[in-house]
Order: C-alpha cells, then sequence, then structure tokens
C-alpha cells in the first residue's frame, strides 16, 4: 500500500470516528438526555412528592400511579391527563416520557424498582457541558473477533453504579479476539437493534486515564461465520460516568481486560478527567 492510499485511509478512519464521536455526544447533550437529569427518586406504595416533578408518585401490584393536583397536567403520548393517571405495570429497562412544560418526567423500572428521573434542560451538568475528552482515533484498535454463541442464553447478574442494586442480561455469547497477540474474550449483552450486541468491560486504563467502573461498545451483528469487528475507539461512557443520577450496569467480572486499552472516551470533566 502507498504512502498516499494509507494517508487516504486514515484520514477516512479518522472522520468516520469524528462523525460517531459527535453524535455520540449530541445525544449525551440533547435538552432531555443524561446530563438533563436532575433527581433519582424510587417508588414506593406511600405517596411521594419531588421537587423537580408535578403530582403524587407511587407504585405497587398496579404499577406506578401519579396524582396530579388541581391546575397541575403531564402529556402522556401527546395527551393531556390530570388527576390520577396509571402508567401501570412497567417492564424491567422500559419506561415511559411524560412531558411537562420543557421538560421530561420519565417513569422508568431499573433492577426491578421503579423510579421518576426528571430531565429539564436548563440543569447546570447539562448547561456547562463543553464536551468528553477521548483518544485520537487509531486503526490498530479496531480488532476482527470471533462472535460463539451460547448453547441457550445465560442470565447473567452484573451490578450498577447504584449500590446495592443489580441487573440482570441474558448474555447470547462470547467474543474471542486477540491483542498484541494475547488472546482475549469478552461475555456479550444483547445491543440496541436486530442482532446487535454490547459489550461492558474494563481495562488497565479504567480509574487512571478512563472512567473506573466501565465503559461500552456497541457492535454490529455479527457475519454469518461469526466475524465480528471491535473497534475500541468508539469505547463509550455510560451515564454514570457524568452523573450519579444514573443506574449504570457494571461488566461481569470475565470482562475486566488484563490490557490497557488506550482508545475511546476518557474520564470526563466532570469527574476530573482533562
Amino acid at each position: 500500500m502507498t504512502t498516499e492510499a494509507t494517508t487516504t485511509d486514515l484520514r477516512a478512519f479518522t472522520e468516520d470516528w469524528l462523525e460517531w464521536y459527535r453524535a455520540h455526544e449530541a445525544r449525551l447533550a440533547d435538552p432531555h438526555g443524561f446530563l438533563a437529569i436532575t433527581g433519582l427518586h424510587w417508588l414506593d406504595d406511600r405517596p411521594q412528592r419531588f421537587p423537580d416533578a408535578p403530582g403524587t408518585w407511587r407504585t405497587g401490584a398496579e404499577g406506578v400511579v401519579v396524582h396530579l393536583d388541581e391546575g397541575e397536567e403531564l402529556l402522556v403520548d401527546g395527551v393531556p391527563v390530570h388527576g390520577e393517571h396509571h402508567f401501570g405495570v412497567l417492564p424491567e429497562r422500559g419506561g415511559v416520557d411524560a412531558v411537562w412544560g420543557d421538560a421530561v418526567i420519565e417513569i422508568a423500572k431499573r433492577g426491578g424498582h421503579d423510579i421518576v428521573r426528571p430531565r429539564h434542560p436548563d440543569a447546570p451538568l447539562r448547561t456547562a457541558f463543553t464536551g468528553t475528552p477521548a483518544y485520537a482515533p487509531d486503526p490498530r484498535w479496531a480488532v476482527t473477533g470471533r462472535y460463539v454463541p451460547f448453547d441457550a442464553p445465560r442470565p447473567t447478574t452484573v451490578g450498577a453504579a447504584v449500590e446495592g442494586l443489580e441487573h440482570v442480561y441474558d448474555a447470547p455469547g462470547r467474543i474471542e479476539f486477540e491483542l498484541d497477540g494475547r488472546a482475549l474474550s469478552l461475555t456479550a449483552f444483547p445491543g440496541a437493534g436486530e442482532g446487535r450486541l454490547m459489550v461492558l468491560f474494563t481495562d488497565a486504563t479504567s480509574g487512571v486515564t478512563t472512567y473506573a467502573a466501565n465503559r461500552s461498545l456497541s457492535l454490529d451483528p455479527p457475519a454469518p461465520d461469526g466475524t465480528v469487528l471491535l473497534d475500541f475507539n468508539r469505547a463509550a461512557n455510560l451515564p454514570c460516568a457524568y452523573t450519579d443520577l444514573a443506574t449504570c450496569p457494571l461488566p461481569p467480572a470475565e470482562n475486566r481486560l488484563p490490557v490497557a486499552i488506550e482508545a475511546g472516551e476518557k474520564i470526563p470533566r466532570e469527574r476530573g478527567g482533562s
């Protein structure tokens, strides 16, 4: 390959990475993204009011219920609701977004618990956000692996950014790969989209230059022969890297890699990164 061709390929690789990075940062800093969260409220059968959301909230066998006082209103699926409204029983990792003025009130289930998590565009964390530090993209961190499906999905329990909370994922398989001649593997979880995968991991940079608790990597569906690309340049922070108002899962123990992956997003400035 000529020097000119190599330079062209590197430029295209870098431009593709920049497009991914900018889109990821835009989602994070959306007016109702994770940086806009102002509270993480845990529901039980006691009616509770919160300073950053309308109504009185509770949950129980019938699911989440809000009682809105006179003059209070939420938009649920574009429909105004007043008085008592039943959101019903929510699925794990599922939820509903209700609109309140310029805010969005997230009602969700995480780790078996119902939560209310308001998102306000004027949240200080969001308005002060200036972007996330990241390693310069380098093709050496884009490696080809092999997806090895399990005979049946394996229920895998992992911890969470919130102490005492647990998440359970049905892991469909693992990904085997080599890095600098070293054989490694990662347990994969279902990703966002048909056939896609997601891995949570830490490595020798965690707590040094990258966020200590976790990073995530989204993967395209494996090819028919099991081939899958792990581009660690796209290793991304989860919301808990920025805010304590997140319930992010931690990696399973086997996904703690004994190598330094100097690629992807670094410790956010909000946590002391630079």
